[in-house]
């Protein structure tokens, strides 16, 4: 049984979750907060989901790069479902760091994260260093606020 719990939905815009990591990886038991937006184009459109730094407060909120939060989004994929992926991605990790461009993307990062076009492919090069990199996006910002 996935490890995900609701943690707040006071209304049918925002949702927050703790899910916690499983198996054995580098991140094994770890819990995180994910803060889940959705529009009134929901669920034909995915929502908007980001990792929420929490410390009694609401702090820094980073994006995350999923597919399925983008290009291969359905209408029939659920927020457990997001979550499980959230959970696998966790869970294969080989390193555990930041992607290279990170900083410089949460720095530049629009306040939706689906005003940010990814790049979703197994090699790719970073804007940063124009070097090739895995697990991990390339990404543009989006100007058109119609997202």
């Amino acid at each position: 049984m996935p490890r995900i719990t609701l943690v707040k939905a006071d209304d049918l815009e925002t949702w927050w979750f703790t899910i916690e990591v499983m198996g054995e990886s580098l991140y094994e038991g770890e819990k995180y907060t994910l803060q889940f937006r959705f529009d009134a184009n929901y669920p034909i459109s995915s929502p908007a989901v980001q990792f929420v730094v929490t410390d009694g407060h609401t702090s820094p909120i980073h994006p995350i790069c999923a597919s399925i939060l983008g290009n291969e989004w359905s209408p029939v994929l659920s927020v457990v479902a997001v979550c499980v992926t959230i959970q696998s991605m966790l869970a294969s990790c080989k390193k555990k760091e930041r992607p290279i461009d990170n900083d410089r993307y949460v720095r530049n990062a629009p306040d939706n994260p689906k005003k940010t076009r990814f790049h979703y492919d197994g090699k790719i090069i970073s804007h940063a260093t124009n070097t090739e990199i895995t697990h991990s996006a390339n990404y543009t910002n989006v100007l058109d606020d119609t997202v």
